[in-house]
């Protein structure tokens, strides 16, 4: 258990926070005297600006020993315009001190505040500031933090002497309730544990200017706040970048497990510095364990939510701007330079979001509010010298869905290639974007999936309706497909962005505006125009309440409505009404059709994210337009949009789901180009394949013997014609397919070739294309070209399709001329189908099953049978044809071969 306490200190504005900070200090011996924030002299306010104004900016550390602890307490920005800073160090904190101002109460900040505790699992300790002043009383305060806060907020000034305060702490538990009940017996160890666990805050009370009740409330904290324990192997997690006065860029992590020493590296960098600051100034030291908070320097690529070690990064904020601000320059300044500039910014403050505009020099941050410009501003100047100001805020908007869509993308430019399919689904208000792959990978590359998660991820994806950025959906990797030749990383880059704007086009997007929480104060007198200017202003109010003698009305409220009306409420209420806002999150907008009537957005005239996809014709990229891409697409995964009643193939599900979808792509062969090699290539090819298929399941399972072998022996079996010839046949090298016939009046002698229909019918180009426009007529092609086939081949020719997703369909044996055609009962694949079967037949008989499913071919050399991939058959297919012209030819039955060619168009080019 580490001696070390992380303590941060967070308030509303002029709560006491700083001048706690100092009288806590200055309990422990730190300092000699007490600075005062309206003097200018505060210990922890180390910028001229923070001087200035009179308020905190930047979160700041210090360091002091009490009671036998070494704690290292960090002070964090009190305007809500800094409130990102304050969440970003809750991350390292092993408590947190939450100040409440006795004349303010519970109000808007301290709710938010008290949300991210909750958020982030802090341990918290209340301290009520301000009793000094007159008219406080601490029961009245105290009933009024255990309404707001709830009943775990217990007083504990008296101390654990008071029987009261003991009661109090033994509801919070149930187990502790009834030890207490028996031995009416609180201890030190319980309180902690409650407060560890967050079922208990301790609440004080005394006056920080004044340094009454501070002592007490600094040995109280040594006493009962949890510290953790870490584990041995190192970690840290990064809440801070900053730089100091030399412009050296310091990291400011705690290190969560192990230690830290100088010149540790991580990736190509090494550490140089550990500097363990107090106020402004630091001590270097060579090594840092764990539970220590320090500042490193050597590291130039890390960001604010970086974890080292075993830690993970995070970087997910609740607290985000809603003003996006164009920055003005003056004719000298070099937007560029500024750019640079401001990045660097944005590495102290991620939220800042720096971009540029596509189509001009234009510079745009995003900002919380009025004081966050004018300390940019400030910092601008006395940093890099560069004069700036800002532009008309304009409220950040954004989109998401109201159904799911399937989004799609294909690039294909001349020797390009990548298509990709999305599953765009909403997914509730504040949930953000999520990514995640449900692609077989036998359909596209885990390789190629991970990129385009990678590109799904990289980039602020804009939605359709007014370029905003889209939040609060699921983007789910569902198909694609690479070229072995011609795809490269780029590709699926340009697919991936096409298929989100597509899908964001056929979708049905709803506009998103930033929503403050409010709480209005006024008094009675002034209740109703407090209530018409709320409704005027599209607010939510609920019930009001009156709290010391005034209304209290609370609710929610646009931001785009907000303006200036704080200013507004003091004005009419001379001075007795108050107004105070939090950012509650996003909802749809109140004016949607307004606000994308005013920013005028055109989405199919955005050349930056284009909705539209790119397909080879002719030789030359052809730009084919969102609604009509899905036409084109080279793979259908079933689903389809709302009022489309193109039919879908047999074996895919009517709506959107799971399992037909895997069972679709499994049976979809990816594009491995032309295939250039000679007949004698694919036969050596093919033969060692089958010979290496042969010893994996051997390897695995031992040889396979001879199941016809009548001296029962373990002599491999042998495949091919029996041994028996049949009669009349005398030359050795004799044409098994000429005499097909003969072999099969041979006595006892049958061969049959199972095909997994939809397998091989997606293996061929000419019928896949087929199939995209109409699945049923590339299904009756495919049965006329086995047909055909089956007319000249010795081997007893079932065709098998899935009719697994037919609900209540039984299995059908169809009779289609001189060829067996098999649909598959409910909840039964070809797959398990074929593999019945060729387990029955290949106990008597040879079986060749046709299909490039992997773990088929697998089982089926298990089961005696030989595989056949997709390639190899259309490959026979072909040379049955060509064998079929040269054979009427000599006969001189043209007849014959003008009925066999007459429907081979599709499969001579296959």
């Amino acid at each position: 258990m580490s001696t070390i306490l992380n303590i941060g200190i967070l308030a509303h504005v002029d709560a006491g926070k700083t001048t706690l900070s100092e009288s806590l200090l200055y309990e422990a011996g730190t300092l000699r005297t007490i600075g005062r924030v309206d003097h200018g002299d505060a210990f922890l306010d180390t910028f001229e600006l923070e001087k200035e104004r009179g308020i905190t900016i930047f979160s700041k550390q210090a360091r002091l020993q009490a009671f036998d602890r070494q704690i290292t307490l960090i002070d964090t920005p009190g305007h809500i315009d800094f409130s990102p800073e304050t969440e970003r160090t809750l991350q390292v904190l092993d408590a947190a001190i939450l100040v409440i101002s006795a004349s303010d109460g519970v109000n808007a900040q301290v709710r938010t505040l008290w949300y991210l505790l909750e958020h982030y699992k802090v341990p918290t300790f209340i301290f009520v500031n301000k009793m000094d002043q007159p008219g406080m009383d601490m029961d009245t305060i105290s009933d009024h933090l255990s309404q707001s806060l709830g009943n775990a907020v217990v007083n504990m000034s008296p101390g654990l002497s008071d029987p009261n305060v003991c009661e109090s702490i033994a509801v919070c538990e149930e187990s502790l309730l009834e030890r207490y009940l028996n031995d009416g017996q609180i201890t030190d160890s319980d309180v902690t544990n409650l407060i560890s666990k967050r079922l208990l805050f301790p609440c004080y009370y005394g006056s920080a200017l004044k340094s009454e009740g501070v002592k007490d409330f600094l040995e109280n904290l040594c006493k009962y706040a949890p510290t953790g324990s870490y584990p041995e192997n190192f970690g840290a997690r990064i809440y801070k970048i900053s730089r100091d006065d030399d412009g050296t860029r310091l990291s400011f992590l705690k290190i969560t497990g192990g230690s830290l020493s100088i010149r540790d590296t991580f990736g190509d960098e090494k550490i140089s510095q550990i500097r363990l600051y107090s106020g402004s100034k630091f001590e270097q030291v060579q090594t840092a364990s764990a539970g220590t908070i320090c500042a490193i320097a050597g590291l130039a690529q890390t960001r604010a939510g970086d974890g080292l070690g075993f830690e993970a990064s995070n970087h997910e904020e609740l607290l985000e701007p809603i003003l996006n601000c164009r920055i003005l320059l003056p004719d000298n300044e070099d937007p560029y330079k500024v750019w640079q500039n401001l990045l660097i910014l944005q590495e102290e403050e991620p939220m800042l979001s720096v971009s540029k505009a596509e189509d001009s020099v234009d510079i745009y941050v995003r900002v919380m509010g009025q004081v966050q410009m004018e300390v940019l501003k400030r910092l601008m100047q006395e940093r890099f010298g560069m004069d700036i100001d800002f532009g008309q805020g304009r409220i950040i908007y954004k989109e998401t869905i109201a159904s799911s869509v399937e989004g799609v993308g294909h690039f294909e430019p001349l020797r390009h290639y990548a298509e990709v399919h999305l599953m765009l689904e909403p997914t509730g208000p504040g949930t953000g974007l999520t990514f995640e792959a449900n692609c077989p990978t036998d359909l596209l590359a885990r390789n190629w999936q991970r990129l385009v998660l990678t590109h799904l991820e990289e980039k602020k994806h804009k939605g359709v309706l007014t370029g905003s950025d889209i939040t609060d959906m699921k983007i789910t990797l569902i198909a694609g497909k690479a070229h072995i030749k011609h795809t490269e990383g780029g590709d699926f880059r340009k697919a991936t962005y096409r298929a989100v704007r597509q899908g964001l086009m056929m979708a049905d997007s709803v506009l998103l505006e930033p929503v403050y929480k409010y709480e209005l104060i006024v008094p009675k007198d002034n209740v109703g125009r407090a209530m018409t200017d709320l409704s005027s202003m599209s607010a939510t109010v609920s019930s009001p309440s009156i709290e010391d003698g005034k209304t209290v009305l609370r609710g929610t409220i646009p931001a785009a409505c907000l303006g200036n009306y704080a200013e507004d409420v003091r004005s009419y209420t001379s001075g007795e009404g108050s107004l105070s806002c939090v950012l509650k999150g996003y909802a749809p907008c109140h004016n949607s059709e307004e606000v994308i009537s005013e920013r005028s957005y055109d989405p199919e005239l955005d050349t930056h994210n284009p909705c539209g996809s790119v397909f080879c014709s002719h030789g030359v990229g052809t730009v084919i337009p969102w609604n009509e891409v899905r036409n084109y697409m080279h793979i259908d995964t079933g689903w389809r949009p709302k009022g489309d009643n193109t039919p879908l193939p047999s074996d895919i599900a009517t709506e959107y789901d799971t399992d037909s979808l895997m069972s679709f792509k499994a049976r979809s062969s990816s594009d491995e180009g032309p295939d250039t090699r000679s007949f004698s290539e694919k036969e050596r090819d093919y033969r060692a394949g089958q010979d290496e298929l042969m010893a994996i399941f051997e390897k695995t399972y031992g040889p396979i013997k001879n199941r016809n072998n009548n001296n029962n022996d373990d002599t491999p079996r042998t495949y091919g014609v029996p041994d028996d010839k049949p009669k009349g046949i005398s030359d050795p090298k004799y044409d098994e397919k000429r005499d097909a016939k003969a072999l099969r009046k041979a006595e006892g002698y049958k061969e049959y070739l199972l095909i997994d229909g939809y397998n091989i019918l997606f293996a061929s180009e000419d019928l896949k294309s087929l199939a995209e426009r109409d699945i049923n007529a590339a299904r009756d092609k495919l049965i006329d070209i086995v047909s055909n086939f089956q007319g000249f081949r010795r081997e007893i020719i079932i065709l098998v399709f899935d009719a697994y997703k037919v609900h209540g369909g039984s299995e059908k044996v169809l009779k289609y001329h001189n060829l067996n055609v098999i649909y598959t009962k409910e909840a039964e694949t070809a797959d398990q189908y074929i593999e019945r079967t060729s387990h029955e037949l290949s106990k008597n008989y040879k079986v060749t099953v046709a299909t490039s499913d992997g773990i088929e071919q697998v089982i089926i050399l298990g089961s005696g049978g030989i595989r056949m991939p997709a390639k190899e058959f259309w490959a026979e297919v072909k040379n049955t044809e060509k064998q079929i012209r040269e054979e009427h030819i000599e006969t001189g039955e043209s007849k014959l071969h003008n009925y066999v060619l007459k429907d081979s168009d599709l499969f001579r080019n296959s």
